[in-house]
């Protein structure tokens, strides 16, 4: 059987790791506040929040096109400051899959902190623990389920992508080719061995990392706190 071109799959995997960890430092602040927050604003940004799980990617791909385009002012300020299109680049694959992954990070987030309530921070705040101290020594271990739950559907949903990444990446080889539209090419060609090498190392990935998270939360059912 001959050999994938393993470009992709490489290429797939550090455009999730970036996605991820760009994505929960942006989750993490927004989560806390739709938990806790009682503002009228709220149900108007959990809509927002959550329209990539209802939005066709090709559609959300479509608009992202447009706004990235450096005839529009996001895309032209980004080709003044660095020389380069948001359109089909890296970066504009990122930022295109922080959209569409954004409430894989953001739900799980909310419900851990709703989960968690007020008793522990209140706590930790009559021992004069400051703000931050009490978020990151007691609401984040305390959510560590629902950490480690965001961090991996947000990993996994980034690496199966296609019509975002399709309309705001193209087909690039070493900059925009990722493995599911690596996967798509092959079929299209007809090349069904590689298309089947490919699919069975998403395939055993994504399963892999789905039971380890099972395996981890009954192992630590609280939280890493608990």
């Amino acid at each position: 059987m001959t050999l994938p071109d393993l470009g992709p799959l490489w290429l797939t995997l550090r455009l999730g790791a970036v996605v991820t960890l760009a994505l929960l430092l942006l989750a993490l602040p927004l989560a806390w506040w739709l938990a806790h927050t009682r503002t009228r604003a709220k149900p108007l940004v959990e809509a927002i929040t959550a329209l990539p799980l209802v939005l066709p990617p090709t559609v959300l791909g479509f608009y992202l096109l447009i706004t990235f385009s450096p005839r529009a002012p996001l895309g032209g300020a980004f080709l003044t400051l660095t020389g380069e299109t948001l359109t089909f680049s890296f970066t504009g694959l990122v930022l295109a899959s922080m959209i569409y992954s954004l409430p894989f990070a953001v739900q799980p987030l909310q419900a851990a902190f709703e989960a968690l309530g007020r008793a522990p921070m209140e706590a930790a705040a009559s021992l004069r623990a400051g703000p931050l101290d009490r978020f990151c020594t007691v609401a984040l271990p305390l959510s560590a389920r629902g950490v480690m739950t965001a961090m991996v559907l947000t990993f996994a949903h980034t690496l199966g992508e296609f019509g975002v990444v399709l309309m705001v990446g193209g087909n690039i080889p070493g900059r925009t080719k990722v493995i599911s539209i690596a996967i798509y090419e092959h079929v299209e060609t007809i090349r069904l061995a590689e298309a089947h090498a490919l699919s069975a190392l998403m395939l055993v990935g994504s399963f892999a990392m789905l039971l380890a998270v099972y395996s981890l939360n009954r192992r630590f059912p609280q939280g890493w706190g608990a």
